[in-house]
């Protein structure tokens, strides 16, 4: 059983999974769909956590700086409760903030370039907030 890291944005869905003892995240890809239409997701989503057997998935929160919940934030919490839902396995939020702009700095000292990037950073961004979540939990 693996974990599944997904970081949610308003046209893309960045994708992450861990290995098998829940240590290690690697990105595994970005699924693109038409603006705000999340329940487009679920199936796709469905279909990858039959392929890894996943048994939880993490979910980033973007949280405002200042700790508050905003649109984008509550966006993904009702994302979250629709696709616990669906799937019927737990879905835990990981907060979030930065995750996106570490990636992009990851890629730069990696000089990857600017096209490049933009087709990596979603799921790079999954992979650190999966990595965050699982490092915290390893303590």
């Amino acid at each position: 059983m693996r974990y599944l890291g997904l970081d949610l944005g308003t046209r893309t869905l960045g994708i992450s999974i861990s290995d098998i003892t829940k240590t290690i995240a690697s990105t595994l890809k970005t699924i693109r769909f038409e603006d705000s239409q999340y329940d487009d997701l679920l199936e796709q989503i469905k279909v990858i956590v039959d392929e890894y057997q996943i048994d939880k998935i993490v979910l980033g929160l973007p949280k405002n700086m200042n700790n508050s919940i905003g649109d984008r934030a509550q966006t993904t919490i009702d994302f979250a409760e629709k696709l616990q839902n669906y799937l019927n396995i737990e879905v835990v939020l990981q907060d979030e903030r930065l995750s996106t702009v570490a990636a992009h700095n990851y890629m730069i000292q990696a000089d990857m370039s600017r096209k490049k990037r933009k087709q990596k950073v979603d799921s790079l961004a999954a992979n650190i907030i999966l990595q965050t979540y699982l490092d915290k939990k390893k303590g």
